[in-house]
Parts: structure tokens; C-alpha cells; sequence
């Protein structure tokens, strides 16, 4: 896999019946290493190991409902009052972050109500400060690390 924008981080990786796999920390299994899995694993270091949010708050690949369609957001970190703190949407790194990528997170975003926001392909990376209220937001050089 590809040299990815985000501190160089140590990951488990096996191969099974002619593919490789991942271990997903968090979610403590294997996973098939797919580019974008690759990113989301990535991301995950971040969170833990850079930006200090702990593991009990970060939700990895679950299901939601938006306008009535099954969808699935990749991360989400919780604040500890069960809040929505963070939603990030990967993409692998082939992936060019488009105007349908921000509608897209901005969708599932209307129903979990997010502070923040995370865009990545693993190379580029967009965040937004999210002001409900007035329906704006902010670009962010970067997210904030935990310090709840």
C-alpha cells in the first residue's frame, strides 16, 4: 500500500488465501485491506495515537438510516455525554475528493449532527467546525485533539 499523508504508524497485516488483511484495533478482527480500508486504519492511529481521543468514543463502520436508505459511515468519535463529536468519511487514495464526497458526509451528517467533520483520501484531508444553528461551517487546519 501507499505512503499516506499522516504519521508513519505500525499496523498487523496478514495474508489469507490470496489476499491481505488488517487488524482493525478497534473493532479487534482482521479486515480485508482494501485502499480505503488502508486510509481508515490510518485514521484511526490518528485519533488514538496523535490526537489523544480514546478508543471507547471512536465507532468504526456502522449503519445508519438517511432518507429512508441503509448507509454506513466509516468513523464516528463520540463525546462522553453519547453526542456526535466527529464524522469522518474515507476515501481511498485513487479517490479524488469531490463535491459529491462533502455532499455525502453532509448528508449523514443531517442526521447525527457532528461538531466537527473529516474528509480524507488518505492524502488530502478537509475538516469543518459545523455551526447547526446558522446551517455554516468552518474549515479547520486541522481537528482538535480530545481534552474532555
Amino acid at each position: 500500500m501507499q505512503d499516506l499523508n499522516f504519521p508513519p504508524y505500525s499496523f498487523r497485516i496478514k495474508n489469507s488465501q490470496n489476499r491481505q488483511y488488517i487488524f482493525d484495533g478497534l473493532r479487534k478482527k482482521f479486515v480485508v485491506l482494501q485502499p480505503e480500508e488502508w486510509v481508515r486504519q490510518h485514521v484511526l492511529r490518528y485519533l488514538v495515537f496523535t490526537k489523544n481521543y480514546p478508543k471507547s468514543l471512536i465507532n468504526v463502520e456502522k449503519q445508519l438510516t438517511v432518507n429512508n436508505l441503509k448507509k454506513r459511515y466509516d468513523v464516528v468519535v463520540f463525546n462522553p455525554d453519547g453526542s456526535i463529536l466527529l464524522l469522518i468519511e474515507c476515501k481511498g487514495p485513487d479517490v479524488k475528493i469531490t463535491q459529491d464526497t462533502f455532499d455525502q458526509i453532509a448528508r449523514y451528517n443531517y442526521e447525527l449532527k457532528a461538531e466537527y467533520l473529516m474528509v480524507t483520501n488518505g492524502l488530502d484531508h478537509y475538516y469543518c467546525k459545523m455551526d447547526h444553528e446558522n446551517e455554516k461551517y468552518t474549515f479547520l487546519k486541522d481537528i482538535p485533539e480530545f481534552s474532555r
